[in-house]
């Protein structure tokens, strides 16, 4: 059974910031795509970053371009979003994602696990 497992998330002020982790277990990690997502309250969830297998390519939402950092190490299953910069717009609850596709792509359809979410408040 798959499992991604977030952590890292509070409450900063503006310009602060914050970094997310998200453990992953019962799958092969470095066969999956993985990505971060966000949700804020009446909102749709929304892509911010993603990377790929091998971590050679990663993609992001414009708005957080050059303030986040989406990165990966295969040999402890983990998956990490440095978050520089931030934006009381940012508040929301970020989940880690698993992708089997071969691409990044960036949309929730394509992203086959979620975590429980970690929720990344900023206050102004």
């Amino acid at each position: 059974q798959v499992q991604l497992v977030e952590s890292g998330g509070g409450l900063v002020q503006a310009g602060d910031s914050l970094r997310l982790s998200c453990a992953a277990s019962g799958l092969t990690f470095s066969n999956y795509v993985m990505g971060w997502f966000r949700q804020a309250p009446e909102k749709e969830r929304e892509f911010v970053a993603a990377v790929t297998k091998n971590a050679r390519r990663t993609d992001y939402k414009e708005s957080v371009m050059g303030r986040f950092t989406i990165s990966r190490d295969n040999a402890k299953n983990t998956v990490y979003l440095q978050m520089d910069s931030l934006k009381p717009e940012d508040t929301a609850v970020y989940y880690c994602a698993a992708s089997s596709r071969s691409v990044i792509i960036p949309i929730r359809g394509a992203f086959d696990s979620w975590g429980q979410g970690t929720q990344v408040t900023i206050s102004s």
